[in-house]
């Protein structure tokens, strides 16, 4: 018997030194070793899901502000601010047409190709291109990278079949450096096993801070303490008015007063008082030398409003849109007035950044080896001011009062979605007419003259 317990206790302890040698040879055969290179199985072994310091990121322990308050995806989304800016800007980007053109030696010219139906209605049969792109958009905003999968009908086409987006949580880059530093993106899908992607399967749009792996958070590493500063006072306000709009106060009196007594008046001032439903409750009358104390500053000392106010402005500082188009229009604007002036702006100064990236890096993954095709997002439609001063712009494009035109009855009908007319696509040469010329610039016989009617020239 003990000879059995000594032989039982050293097979347990060479299991806790060295594991099961059947598990152990079994994960030899099958487990993550076998992946790829060496440099791809540590990456496995080491971040088969989230790393210490992303998880630590979503739960918030790393994004504390100094408010007291965790910024994360989720907290920041809580903020109306923070949600306006973001839907304004991956709602706008969604929106607009992605074209696909051909360069010829005239210049550009709009195609009809497979890719189009891919950017423009449908990548996934599960989503629309519309929420591709927001969603694509909101997660290069909250977390500083796009991340879209490039589908393949086989291994080996260089074709993309569809597109399909992946949170940035799950994703992951990091270079082999058994194969001189390749670069390499690790995707762990909501379902099914994780893949390592070429670079050439993966539409990789990153934002500011980006390091040749991935970016920074703007709302954890720029926004967080306006975003953390916005929660609390919002909290604070939330507070306030669910404690009837009232500061704290303090009853206090010169007599001693019992536990009893005290607990008695103390629920009696809550019960009269407490909560938004008694905020006009009448006046308090305190007796047996009972005075009133207040305790904490109200809303207007502690410049809630004010606060408040300032927050919106920062945020919308850092993702680029004015305050005035999220609804803060304490402050005139500088981009001028009227909706063209403000799209202009809009465009130029906020949407560009984003719209530039991703067209390069669709055009150097979709077209690896071409030149010819590239995509381009039509902006035309938030440039586009009121209907009376459009028309008035087109009407000088077409050439007016002898001016020469630059655009064809058939342009301006295909800007309004109007079909071609024939003999519609010639330019105004804007000659001046010579006197009895008509609109085709030819002479004219002179009017002859009837019974006692002088002759015309």
């Amino acid at each position: 018997m003990t000879h059995a317990l000594a032989t039982f206790e050293t097979a347990r302890q060479r299991a806790a030194v060295s594991g099961s040698a059947v598990l152990t040879a079994w994960r030899a055969q099958h487990g993550p070793e076998t992946t790829r290179t060496p440099a791809i199985r540590a990456e496995n072994d080491v971040h088969q899901n989230l790393t210490v310091d992303e998880l630590a990121q979503r739960l918030g322990a790393l994004a504390t502000s100094y408010a007291g308050k965790a910024v994360t995806e989720d907290t920041a989304r809580q903020v109306s601010a923070v949600y306006a800016c973001v839907a304004l800007i991956a709602g706008a980007v969604a929106t607009l047409p992605l074209q696909v053109y051909e360069r010829t030696p005239e210049g550009r010219k709009a195609i009809e190709h497979d890719y189009w139906w891919l950017l423009n209605e449908q990548p996934h049969t599960e989503i629309s291109s519309a929420t591709m792109w927001e969603y694509g958009v909101e997660s290069r905003l909250y977390h500083g990278d796009t991340y879209l999968q490039i589908l393949r009908p086989g291994l080996s086409s260089s074709r993309a079949s569809g597109l399909m987006p992946h949170h940035p949580s799950r994703v992951r880059a990091f270079r082999d450096w058994n194969r001189g530093g390749k670069l390499l993106y690790r995707v762990q899908p909501e379902v099914g096993a994780m893949v390592v992607l070429d670079p050439a399967d993966m539409i990789h749009v990153p934002g500011l801070g980006f390091d040749g792996l991935r970016s920074v958070s703007p709302i954890t590493y720029a926004a967080r303490q306006a975003i953390g500063t916005s929660m609390a006072a919002e909290e604070f306000s939330g507070r306030f008015f669910s404690g009837g709009a009232r500061p704290d106060v303090a009853l206090e009196t010169d007599a001693k007063a019992d536990p009893d007594q005290i607990a008695v008046l103390r629920a009696t001032w809550q019960s009269r008082y407490g909560g938004t439903a008694n905020a006009n409750a009448g006046p308090v009358v305190l007796s047996g030398g009972l005075k009133m104390k207040q305790f904490s500053l109200s809303a207007e000392d502690s410049q809630l409003i004010a606060t408040r106010a300032f927050q919106i402005e920062e945020i919308c500082r850092i993702f680029g849109v004015p305050p005035h188009m999220v609804g803060h229009t304490d402050k005139a604007t500088s981009w001028g007035a009227g909706v063209e002036n403000m799209g202009r702006g809009f465009v130029k100064f906020t949407l560009q950044r984003h719209l530039v990236k991703i067209e390069q890096e669709l055009n150097r993954k979709l077209w690896p080896t071409r030149s010819r095709y590239f995509v381009a997002f039509d902006v035309a439609g938030l440039e586009r001011g009121d209907l009376k001063s459009e028309n008035e712009a087109l009407r000088i494009a077409l050439g007016r009062a002898g001016e020469p035109g630059w655009m064809s009855q058939n342009d301006v009908r295909r800007i309004k979605n109007l079909p071609p007319v024939p003999q519609g696509d010639g330019l105004q040469s804007g000659a001046a007419l010579e006197p009895g010329a008509d609109s085709a610039g030819a002479r004219t016989e002179p009017k002859k003259p009837d019974d006692g009617e002088p002759a015309t020239a």
